[in-house]
């Protein structure tokens, strides 16, 4: 029975933590998926960077692009899953189990969200101060307050660099 607690501790405190700092579990949807990448329009070789990877499903995607993708995941079991999916891909993709917020980002092209409302103000500020300007970004389900998408496709918002300013 202890065991048990301990179980579904360890599950709460990974899928539930989570909310402190952006959006808990949904897998996105393929069409979503593809809608996304075909507005992130990344040529072979560039990078997409995925703010809570999941799964890796999308980085899956983008890596049969023939695109490098980063993921980072705050949940170390669907860190270790993400993992575990792309590995047959190599060096093009990369899983880290971290806190996005706090991380220094490798240079990418664009920037793939399925985050809460709540906080894409805050990215649109992150990406505004620490990305070059060429970055842009995708989220999914969710605008950024007060910003203008370029394009939207499926429930699927672009933004770039310009359209994120004030």
């Amino acid at each position: 029975m202890l065991l048990l607690f301990a179980v579904i501790f360890v599950l709460l405190l990974c899928f539930g933590g989570v909310l402190l700092y952006g959006a808990p579990y949904l897998p996105t949807l393929n069409k979503q998926v593809q809608a996304a990448l075909e507005l992130a329009d990344l040529k072979s070789g560039e990078t997409l960077l995925e703010l809570g990877c999941g799964d890796g499903k999308v980085l899956i995607a983008a890596a049969e692009r023939g695109w490098q993708a980063v993921g980072y995941e705050l949940n170390p079991l669907l860190a270790l899953v993400a993992w575990m999916r792309t590995r047959r891909y190599g060096k093009r993709v990369r899983v880290v189990c971290g806190n996005f917020w706090s991380a220094q980002w490798p240079p990418s092209q664009a920037v793939f969200v399925f985050l809460l409302p709540k906080y894409m103000k805050r990215l649109s500020n992150k990406i505004i101060q620490d990305c070059d300007d060429s970055v842009k970004l995708v989220s999914f389900a969710f605008p950024v307050p007060g910003a203008k998408p370029v394009r939207q496709l499926e429930g699927v918002f672009l933004y770039d660099h310009n359209s994120l300013r004030p």
